[in-house]
């Protein structure tokens, strides 16, 4: 059952991923060393997603592990009477949230994990507008999302546009491809950055402590290395009289 288990935590992400459509996903650039990045990643996290998304498995505190102080964060990411010391929450309540968007925004502490960088990389720079959904925007990752383009002002706005092609066999295929309709604030290299950082941000986020792991990991590795050849001259001594 234990067994069982484990393999479905690892099969049910992947299964909704998939069932999201057949979606070619973007390298996502991502850097966990560059600090710089994952500062400019958590600004825009708080200023654009923390509206409405909560990261309820985050302290602002462990902000400070990527180079900043308490200072700069009080200074500049907490904007609501927020301790250093709370938890990444909204104040949005969920039956408002699911009337408005028609869910309720799910908590992006582990979204990352759940999602990867590449989908998260490709889902926040593909979307584009399209009259028929509530919002006013749909998204070529996932269809018919009730999340609305809160970063549009940024990066512009992009439609979609289907083109027909026909090949030597006179087989006609259809492709559609992401044409930037009005410019935003950003050019578009600046606005990839943009979601770079912030998926950077969101990759540290859904696990904070993995540059502690791995480096106690390679510790243990480095002990149990040395341990071994203790152990193994240890028993040539022991054994060294028996035949």
């Amino acid at each position: 059952m234990r067994k069982l288990l484990i393999l479905l935590a690892f099969i049910v992400p992947a299964l909704a991923i998939a069932s999201e459509g057949n979606v070619h996903l973007d390298r996502a650039p991502i850097d966990p060393d560059n600090q710089a990045s994952l500062q400019r990643g958590a600004k825009t996290f708080v200023n654009y997603c923390l509206n409405c998304h909560s990261a309820a498995y985050m302290r602002y505190n462990r902000l400070r592990d990527i180079g900043l102080t308490e200072t700069q964060i009080k200074d500049n990411l907490l904007f609501a009477g927020e301790k250093v010391g709370e938890t990444m929450k909204v104040a949005m309540p969920k039956v408002e949230a699911k009337a408005w968007f028609g869910a309720v925004p799910p908590d992006l502490s582990v979204e990352a994990r759940a999602r990867t960088a590449d989908w998260l990389y490709t889902y926040l720079r593909g979307f584009y507008r399209d009259d028929t959904r509530p919002t006013g925007w749909n998204n070529t990752v996932y269809d018919k999302v009730a999340m609305p383009h809160v970063l549009w002002q940024l990066q512009g706005q992009q439609v979609l546009k289907s083109e027909e092609t026909t090949d030597a066999n006179g087989h006609v295929s259809h492709t559609h491809r992401l044409v930037l309709d009005k410019p935003g604030s950003m050019s578009l290299a600046e606005y990839d950055q943009t979601i770079a950082d912030l998926v950077n941000y969101l990759v540290y986020m859904s696990e904070p402590a993995k540059p502690q792991r791995l480096q106690l990991g390679l510790i243990v590795l480095l002990f149990l290395s040395v341990l071994f050849v203790v152990a193994y001259y240890l028993k040539k001594e022991f054994w060294k009289d028996i035949h």
